[in-house]
C-alpha cells in the first residue's frame, strides 16, 4: 500500500505513486483504474480518498452532495481542509426543517464554504404534478423523485464525479457500500466516510468541536424532509424515522441516477 507525501498549500497531500501517475484525471477513468488507484491508499482513510478523488481522479469536475444533515459537518469539514472551494450541492426540496437551513448557513459561514449551489425543484414541475404539496402523503417515492431525484440529475450533469457521506453502519440496505460506484450514467459516486462507524463520527465532532445539527437533541438521527421526519427510538436503526409506516428507505438519489438526456 502506497503512502502519502508532500503536503500542498491546501493541507491535502499529493499522492506520488507511479501507479496512480499512469491513470487519466480528466473525468474518465476506467473502473480497474479506480480500483488500483484505491488500493495505493488506505480506503478507510477519508481524508486519503477525498485527496485521491478531488486533486488526482476528478479534479475540476467533482462535486460533494449534502443534506447538511446530523452528520455533514464530518465531510464537510474534511473536504474543507482540502479545497473550501470545492463545489457543495444542497437540494432544497421546500419541505425541509428550518433548523436545517438555518444549520446549513451556520456551517457555511464556520467551514469557509465558498461554493454551496442551492438547487431546487423546477417550479413548473411542482407547479404541474404537486400544486397543492401534498403528493408526499400520496405518493413519497414521487415526491423524491419531483424534488430530489430531478434536480440533482440535472446539477450533476456538469460533473465526472460526486461526494456522499454514506456509511455502511447506517442502515441494513448500506452494509456492503463501497467507496467507489459506477453510475449507470458512467458518473461515479465517491462514499468516504463508508468504513467510518459511529463512534469515529462522533470523535472527529469533538476533536474538532463541530456543531451538532440543532434537531438531534430532539432524537432526530437521520434528517430529510419536514413533512417525513421523526425522532428515532433509543437503540433503533438510525434511518427508522425517514418516511415512518412505509417500506420506503431511500429517497432515490443513491439508488443509480440514469444518464441524463
Amino acid at each position: 500500500m502506497f503512502s502519502l507525501g508532500v503536503p500542498l498549500a491546501t493541507g491535502c497531500f499529493l499522492l506520488m505513486s507511479s501507479a496512480l501517475a499512469t491513470l487519466q484525471t480528466n473525468g474518465q477513468t476506467s473502473d480497474d483504474e479506480l480500483a488500483r488507484a484505491l488500493a495505493c491508499i488506505d480506503e478507510t482513510d477519508a481524508t486519503a480518498v477525498l485527496c485521491l478523488a478531488m486533486t488526482q481522479l476528478f479534479a475540476g469536475s467533482i462535486a460533494l452532495v449534502s443534506s447538511f444533515g446530523t452528520e455533514s459537518a464530518v465531510l464537510l469539514d474534511l473536504a474543507a481542509e482540502i479545497d473550501r472551494a470545492t463545489p457543495v450541492v444542497f437540494l432544497d426540496t421546500g419541505k425541509l426543517f428550518p433548523e436545517t437551513l438555518a444549520y446549513r448557513d451556520a456551517l457555511i459561514d464556520r467551514l469557509g464554504l465558498t461554493d454551496v449551489r442551492i438547487v431546487t425543484p423546477a417550479s413548473l414541475q411542482i407547479a404541474t404534478h404537486d400544486a397543492n404539496g401534498a403528493l408526499w402523503r400520496q405518493n413519497a417515492d414521487r415526491c423524491c423523485t419531483l424534488r430530489k431525484t430531478l434536480p440533482l440529475q440535472a446539477v450533476l450533469g456538469g460533473f465526472s464525479a460526486w461526494i456522499t457521506g454514506r456509511k455502511r453502519f447506517q442502515a441494513k440496505g448500506r452494509g456492503a457500500l463501497q467507496v467507489f460506484e459506477r453510475e449507470p450514467s458512467g458518473r461515479v459516486k465517491v462514499n468516504p466516510l463508508a468504513h467510518w462507524t459511529e463512534q469515529r463520527i462522533a470523535r472527529h465532532f469533538a476533536s474538532r468541536d463541530l456543531p451538532r445539527h440543532p434537531l438531534e437533541a430532539y432524537g432526530f438521527a437521520s434528517i430529510g424532509c419536514a413533512t417525513c421526519t421523526l425522532p428515532v427510538a433509543p437503540g433503533a436503526d438510525r434511518r427508522s424515522g425517514r418516511w415512518p409506516g412505509t417500506a420506503k428507505t431511500e429517497c432515490g438519489i443513491h439508488q443509480a441516477l440514469p444518464a441524463q438526456g
